[in-house]
């Protein structure tokens, strides 16, 4: 049977190619799931203005990936991150926040998926990260992670706002207490009352 490929199949051809199948497999899976069509000579046509509109398309698409390849290539992006022992993160920088950061350097979305890192980076230092941006093109960036530094105002504050916390506690319970007092006085009252 033959059929038209609609999309690219690993070992029996590419889109827009006319293969020769057994029908079983036409029918039972190539046909259900959309991956051909029955080679007529209408849908032969279909698909070739089809391809030759995405062709078109994947050209111009070309052209902006080259130029975002060129914006990419050799950015170094820097992050901040608190520290444990041993230069370990309390956390990790993973591919989501490298796009993130890489996004906004370049004012162009960049998708998770692009960033090729094999495990999330979990140690201060410099790393050298890919950018899958096609098949051939894959400019590197530099990820820098560095201990991040408190200042001691940043401590100071802290601890001045547990210190007012612990106060405010305080000063709660010993109103509650004033309250609890006066009930009691009240209740012993009405009871005296009676």
């Amino acid at each position: 049977m033959k059929v038209v490929l609609l999309e690219d199949l690993p070992g029996k051809g590419k889109a827009g190619e006319i293969k020769e199948v057994s029908k079983g497999y036409a029918r039972n899976f190539l046909l259900p799931r959309g991956l051909a069509l029955v080679a007529t000579s209408t849908v032969i046509k279909q698909v070739e203005s089809n391809l030759e509109k995405e062709k078109l398309e994947e050209s111009i698409d070309r052209d902006k990936l080259v130029e975002l390849a060129q914006q990419i290539e050799g950015r170094e992006i820097r992050f901040k991150a608190r520290m444990g022992d041993g230069e370990r993160l309390f956390g990790s920088i993973t591919a989501a926040d490298v796009a993130e950061e890489l996004s906004q350097a370049i004012g162009s979305v960049i998708d998770k998926k692009k960033i090729d890192i094999e495990k999330s980076l979990r140690k201060t230092g410099s790393y050298e990260v890919v950018v899958k941006l096609a098949s051939d093109l894959n400019p590197q960036i530099t990820v820098v992670i560095e201990e991040e530094k408190e200042t001691k105002t940043e401590t100071e504050k802290k601890a001045e706002k547990k210190t007012a916390k612990k106060k405010e506690k305080g000063k709660e319970k010993e109103e509650e207490k004033k309250t609890a007092k006066k009930k009691e006085k009240g209740k012993e009252k009405e009871e005296e009352k009676d």
